[in-house]
């Protein structure tokens, strides 16, 4: 009786993944045409209100780089932007998915091509061996002071971008940071006062399209007032998103994010040893900085992080991207992070009816509501930039999977803190599994999964039962 109720149970099933499989190459083939219609609109638009053409990825992705003064080369590692420094030049690792996604008929064609393709030979840069290992995200060397001079002569006649771009919102929320003498990211800092000192310090970082909000709205208001007299506690808007810099210029690397909140975070406020807790995105840029001051990292805990382990042979940060984003119309939010992901000019379009009116959308939400909910997560969710969604979206969650391993075997082999991991078992962005390949990079990891809990609601519902969880990773790790 059993075996005859699950045969229809299980084909029921399969019928419901051949249907999400053919409405999903409908709808994606019908974007991939849609991507390249908005590819030249968005060029005339920028012609007609900025007096320039502006390159895109699908375009020229080496005019897109090369615009900001950028030099793009290839090394074994990846591909690579060269940036100046002072009188160095500095390699900064950049995502090859910003202008490799091939749509459906590409991919077709590029398999027929390679069936019959000779092989070739290409020439890279490649910075100079060391004789160690090393995690760190740049490398530098030094050259010709005549080299630098003409590079600095390039950037300087380089007419700045505006900002903020017609496309994108110029409320005082998402462009105060324009007029602000500081270009430190948003901190929201909370701690004792009257001159108390705090024995711990604490950072905060949220994951995509999201802001420090996702903490000061929801868990800081549920620690006692024991942790609020002990600890100080920082919750940073991320570069390009809540009410900090959004520049136009950047790439959103793994570097600027790391080296944003040092400047904005540690130096400013004296931070010596800190404890970190990460959502999503913000797990790899924690483990960056874990991995960076691995003395200082009193306990990493982690939610959610974007960590999967990559078949051999594949290119890792396609893979990634595959993953995160695998073009399916089921469920919704894998459907949003696909055209976020796979459409540079799709992608564009949302920012410019949502992230650009996000005022707008705010007061019919609290109209529809009668203001009896709070709005903070679609906040955060409209308060950023197209260029700083798409870069750091490619830059850091499929860009740095490369660096993934070598962070987790530093954070095994080079910390001695508690690790923690948290995730959702009904999380339909990334699976538990994400979390279970952690913990077995990390073996002393504890790790947690949730039931009934998805990638939002692993901390939005249960405010107070994380609050409690937080602090009592803390107390173990002081005692």
């Amino acid at each position: 009786m059993g075996g005859e109720v699950n045969m229809p149970l299980s084909l029921l099933k399969l019928a419901g993944r051949v249907l999400n499989y053919a409405i999903s190459f409908v709808v994606f083939s019908v974007l991939d045409l849609l991507d390249i219609v908005l590819c030249f609109v968005y060029k005339i638009v920028d012609y007609f209100v900025e007096a320039e053409w502006k390159p895109c990825y699908c375009s020229s992705a080496k005019d897109m780089i090369t615009s900001n003064g950028n030099i793009l080369v290839s090394e074994n590692g990846g591909p690579k932007v060269v940036r100046l420094c002072s009188t160095r030049l500095q390699l900064e690792d950049i995502s090859d998915t910003l202008y490799s996604r091939p749509s459906r008929l590409a991919e077709a064609t590029r398999k027929a091509a390679l069936a019959t393709a000779a092989p070739t030979t290409s020439t890279s840069l490649k910075a100079p061996a060391t004789g160690t290992t090393t995690t760190t995200t740049t490398t530098t060397f030094t050259i010709n002071s005549t080299i630098v001079e003409m590079l600095r002569d390039k950037m300087s006649r380089r007419q700045p971008q505006p900002v903020p771009r017609w496309s994108d919102c110029d409320c005082k929320t998402c462009n105060g940071w324009s007029s602000s003498p500081s270009s430190n990211l948003f901190v929201h800092a909370e701690g004792p006062r009257d001159g108390v000192a705090a024995k711990e310090d604490v950072l905060f970082i949220h994951g995509f399209i999201s802001s420090s909000t996702f903490w000061t709205e929801t868990v800081f208001p549920e620690f006692t007032e024991a942790t609020k007299l002990s600890h100080r506690l920082f919750a940073v808007d991320l570069l390009g998103f809540g009410r900090s810099p959004k520049p136009a210029e950047s790439l959103y690397t793994l570097r600027e994010h790391v080296d944003m909140i040092e400047r904005s975070v540690l130096e400013k406020y004296n931070v010596k040893s800190f404890h970190i807790v990460a959502h999503s995105l913000g797990s790899i840029i924690a483990l960056a900085l874990a991995v960076k001051h691995p003395e200082a990292i009193k306990s990493l805990t982690l939610l959610a992080p974007p960590y999967f382990a990559v078949p051999k042979g594949e290119d890792v940060a396609q893979h990634m991207m595959r993953r995160v984003a695998p073009r399916r119309v089921w469920p919704p939010i894998a459907f949003g992070a696909s055209m976020a992901c796979w459409y540079e000019h799709v992608s564009r379009t949302i920012c410019l009816l949502i992230c650009k009116n996000h005022r707008v959308w705010d007061f019919l939400f609290k109209l529809i509501t009668r203001n009896r909910m709070r709005t903070y997560l679609i906040e955060g969710f409209m308060c950023h930039t197209h260029n700083a969604a798409w870069h750091t979206l490619h830059n850091i969650i499929c860009g740095s999977a490369r660096k993934m391993d070598n962070y987790l075997d530093a954070v095994r082999e080079n910390l001695s803190c508690d690790v923690t991991i948290f995730h959702g078992k009904k999380d339909e962005l990334l699976p538990a599994e994400c979390s279970y390949a952690v913990g077995s990079k990390i073996p002393r990891a504890c790790v947690k999964v949730c039931e009934n809990k998805d990638h939002i609601t692993l901390v939005v519902g249960q405010e107070k039962a994380f609050a409690r969880e937080l602090e009592e990773i803390w107390r173990k790790a002081s005692n």
